[in-house]
């Protein structure tokens, strides 16, 4: 009869490979560094709010609460899908100077009965993805445990909320991060986003913007930015 292994040596072994299986998968931190992440920020106007609003820790938590984020595919999926993140972020908010979108305005859509707007409060765009409408607001809190739809504020006042809400749009409300990781390429990323104002001629020069500045973070990353770039 073959011997049996003693449990606690079994649990040993299972511990060792979930950490094997971390140290290959790496981590978001490993491809998005500061330095990177500084390189974005630094080309921020002197004087943004962004400039001491958002910070690589609170990003490095947020990424960490989305697990398949950045981690999932290979290598150089987990590179495109950072870089197609802050191309989208860095075109959003002009280099992580703005918190809060100029244009203020309700953006109620009083027609979405599951997530009302709030007496007196205002959905235009917040944080590093510009998280807009009354619908986002609350889907997004709703996930995240967070009374958006009563505190639409907290997106630029709370940073790590901010982040989180961004990379909530990114990997459960839209298709960016299965974009990426599939192959569909950046332009579907855009799509996601603002297609409906940008692609298929919409705005051609804010499609170019983000497409620059994806293979702009693509060539640092060192990984070829793949096809299907515009939409």
């Amino acid at each position: 009869m073959a011997a049996q292994l003693p449990v606690s040596a079994i649990i040993l072994w299972f511990v060792f490979a979930l950490s094997a299986l971390s140290i290959c998968r790496g981590a978001v931190s490993d491809i998005a560094t500061e330095d990177f992440f500084n390189g974005i920020l630094s080309a921020a106007t002197d004087g943004c709010a962004g400039k001491t609003f958002y910070t690589y820790s609170d990003f490095i938590n947020a990424a960490n609460s989305f697990s398949s984020f950045g981690t999932t595919g290979t290598s150089d999926d987990n590179k495109r899908e950072i870089a197609a993140f802050f191309g989208n972020v860095a075109h959003e908010t002009t280099n992580l100077c703005f918190v809060e979108e100029n244009a203020k305005s309700d953006n109620c859509d009083s027609s979405n009965t599951q997530y009302p707007c709030a007496s007196g409060q205002q959905y235009y765009g917040r944080g590093p993805l510009q998280l807009t409408g009354n619908g986002n607001y609350g889907a997004a809190g709703s996930y995240l445990g967070v009374d958006l739809l009563n505190n639409p504020g907290l997106v630029a006042q709370d940073d790590l909320t901010s982040w989180k809400t961004a990379l909530w749009f990114w990997n459960v409300n839209s298709n960016c991060h299965t974009a990426i990781t599939s192959g569909q390429g950046f332009g579907a990323t855009i799509q996601a986003i603002n297609g409906a104002k940008e692609c298929n001629g919409g705005n051609t020069a804010e499609v170019n913007d983000r497409v620059s500045r994806y293979t702009t973070y693509c060539s640092q990353l060192v990984v070829d930015p793949g096809s299907n770039l515009s939409c």
